[in-house]
């Protein structure tokens, strides 16, 4: 009897160790082999893995953003699990896509590579969080939260506004109803960027070919997408329609820059397509046609140091314009630099022609 006893207790410890030795194994090889030959091995993978090749992360291994098994502990041994479980259930979305949280995780590993996109939109206010957007008293005073805040600010939050803040109502206080949500970023980068989208890697000019430096290298925005909640998919900046802007029923002219066509689908008009109503940026006056991207730096937005690209401090109108008040957000701003016009400075004829002296 003893003899059984011994056996078994030195045959358990041996089998415990077998097993964790061919995981090991097993996972040393999931993560080193091709996907091809892991990840894109299952079908319903296979789609977002051809996209992927096509894209300009194709040298990346799925892992790098996608993380392992055990890259969250077990959380992510937990998650790992249950595609497993489903792909052999057939609980099998016809699109799979990733949720809120694992989008936001895979976001924190772009930074690794694009370290100062990344800071730079952290000191943006597009990293806006949930409690700065949806507890904003002074702005939930003015305006009830509706199904429509979360088309810009949460657009891949699975839920509905009842489900994320209460109460919907203009009176408040306000609360988040799910706290874990407090901190996180209303518009991720994939608010207006796909990953797997077609592009191209880095590739060295040709040197002894100055044009092929500049005039040959194709744009590196072209990329750029917006995600429709609705649609719950990316739309291509290029395939965005131009915003049509009306201003005392005449048609307001625009620039044609797609990065600009990201940038409408937020900072919009209102269904009246009125220039300067709800949210609407769109530059007018003396700087009609510009882009946004003219004056505002894409991550960060800053546009601080904008206006000395165009005008010099002693202008031909003996104007400094880095002193005046220009900003969007004081309402009283005689000068909003978004449809600033030549008679908000130049009260007369006789002050024209006096700076054109």
């Amino acid at each position: 009897m003893k003899n059984k006893k011994n056996s078994k207790i030195i045959l358990l410890p041996a089998i415990i160790m077998v097993v964790l030795i061919s995981f090991g194994i097993f996972y040393a090889y999931w993560n080193s082999a091709s996907p091809e030959q892991t990840c894109a091995s299952c079908h319903e993978i296979k789609s977002s893995f051809n996209s992927l090749s096509q894209s300009s992360h194709r040298e990346l291994h799925c892992k790098e953003c996608h993380g392992t098994a055990l890259s969250n502990g077990i959380h992510s041994l937990n998650e790992k699990g249950e595609m497993i479980i489903n792909h052999f259930s057939d609980k099998i979305p016809e699109i799979i896509r990733i949720d809120e949280k694992q989008l936001l995780a895979v976001m924190n590993n772009c930074k690794r590579c694009h370290s100062s996109e990344f800071a730079n939109w952290g000191k943006g206010g597009h990293s806006a969080t949930y409690t700065s957007i949806f507890l904003d008293g002074k702005h939930n005073k003015k305006e009830q939260l509706n199904f429509d805040c979360l088309r810009c600010h949460g657009m891949f939050y699975d839920g509905a506004i009842p489900d994320l803040v209460e109460p919907i109502n203009t009176e408040g206080p306000w609360v988040l109803l799910d706290q874990e949500k407090a901190e996180d970023p209303v518009i991720p980068c994939m608010a207006c960027h796909q990953m797997h989208t077609e592009g191209e890697t880095t590739i060295k000019p040709d040197y002894a070919n100055p044009s092929s430096i500049f005039y040959a290298q194709s744009s590196n925005e072209t990329n750029l997408s917006f995600y429709d909640r609705h649609e719950k998919m990316h739309i291509p900046s290029m395939m965005l329609p131009k915003l049509q802007l009306f201003e005392e029923g005449n048609s307001v002219d625009e620039s044609d820059d797609h990065v600009m066509r990201n940038c409408v689908q937020c900072h919009a008009p209102n269904g009246w397509h009125k220039a300067g109503s709800s949210d609407d940026r769109t530059p007018r006056g003396v700087h009609k046609g510009l882009s946004c991207t003219v004056c505002h730096e894409l991550h960060s937005n800053n546009a601080r140091n904008s206006c000395g690209q165009c005008h010099p401090v002693i202008s031909n109108c003996n104007i400094d314009v880095t002193t005046m008040n220009t900003t969007y957000v004081d309402p009283k701003s005689p000068n909003n630099i978004h449809w600033v016009s030549c008679e908000d400075c130049h009260k007369d004829d006789r002050t024209i022609n006096k700076s054109n002296r």
